[in-house]
């Protein structure tokens, strides 16, 4: 089979197309003939040698995968061969068959696509892990999602104005912000242009918003601590704006606030299969419904896979970039 392998750590220009020893399914596991891959941060940080993946786990890229069940290891009964399914796994989706545990595998449902489908796990499983479960986020409550127009951005805006909550976005472009409003932001900010404390202020009056869903990291600390209300809750879920920063503990204390920090890839595969669960049980149906959209940016050849990081690096992206298999 093909899969993509990093020859250095480096740009884009490492990323290379080789062939590799097919795979079979273990007990317990399908073996997937995949079509689709989704694009991820994680993927990038892999190719640069500053995220290996996790002991064990397959060092070719990738982190979601949709296609079909080639085969079906021991023990399993709820597939068979030729169902389509996707899923999340721990690296190797950059390929063109991967063992995946069952319990990680989800039905795609007749209205999605291969690349849709692909497009739907890492963003809608972290946003709804990062919101309800550790976010703790309630109808009528106001929260703060950064990086809107990305995969998990956009996943986040759609599933927070669901369930009632107030939101506001941040994007790089006014093309961006318009989107997060269009998904469903109450408000959105072209962070190049306006600071987004104003618009927690505009939006609360003053008071702050009840949780803050942060892809950024240290440069945007001080504004997301200023923007939380008494009692706010913070959740940490990326860092490509920089792992280290000073921090006023004491605004913490007085405001009596949660920091939460979450990753989803280094999980075991009970974790990762309690939260495919509540996605099949919460969110699947809506997507089926219509209710809810992967928002898909762009879908590429396997062979541009160079061409799809460059788009991610260079943060032009509205949704999931695509690799078509």
């Amino acid at each position: 089979m093909r899969g993509v392998k990093v020859r250095d750590p480096g740009g884009p220009e490492v990323l290379e197309i080789v062939e590799l020893p097919d795979p079979v399914a273990g007990s317990g596991q399908l073996l997937v003939r995949n079509f689709a891959a989704g694009v991820n941060r994680a993927d990038l940080l892999q190719r640069r040698g500053l995220y290996p993946p996790p002991a064990g786990e397959s060092d070719i890229l990738g982190l979601e995968f949709a296609g079909e069940v080639a085969a079906v290891g021991e023990g399993i009964e709820s597939f068979a061969r030729g169902d389509r399914v996707f899923g999340l796994c721990a690296g190797g989706a950059y390929a063109e068959f991967l063992p995946v545990d069952a319990s990680l595998a989800v039905p795609i449902p007749s209205n999605l696509s291969y690349e849709s489908a692909a497009a739907v796990p890492e963003a809608f499983y972290t946003a709804e892990d990062g919101l309800f479960s550790l976010g703790e986020l309630e109808e009528g409550e106001a929260v703060l999602i950064h990086a809107g127009a990305s995969g998990v951005g956009t996943a986040a805006i759609q599933l927070a104005a669901a369930a009632g909550a107030r939101v506001i976005a941040t994007a790089g472009t006014a093309e961006k912000a318009a989107r997060c409003e269009e998904l469903g932001a109450a408000l959105s900010v072209n962070y190049r242009e306006r600071d987004f404390t104003e618009a927690v202020d505009e939006l609360t009056g003053g008071a702050g918003v009840d949780l803050v869903l942060d892809l950024v990291g240290a440069s945007y600390w001080d504004r997301n601590i200023a923007s939380l209300r008494v009692g706010g809750r913070l959740v940490l879920l990326g860092l490509v704006g920089g792992t280290r920063t000073e921090a006023d503990l004491g605004a913490v204390l007085r405001k009596r606030l949660r920091i939460i920090g979450s990753v989803m890839r280094s999980r075991s595969i009970e974790e990762k299969a309690e939260v495919t669960a509540r996605f099949r049980e919460r969110i699947l149906p809506r997507l089926e419904s219509g209710e809810l959209k992967a928002v898909v940016d762009s879908i590429l050849p396997f062979e541009e896979v160079r061409d799809a990081h460059i788009r991610m690096e260079e943060n032009l992206n509205i949704g999931k970039i695509i690799l078509r298999l």
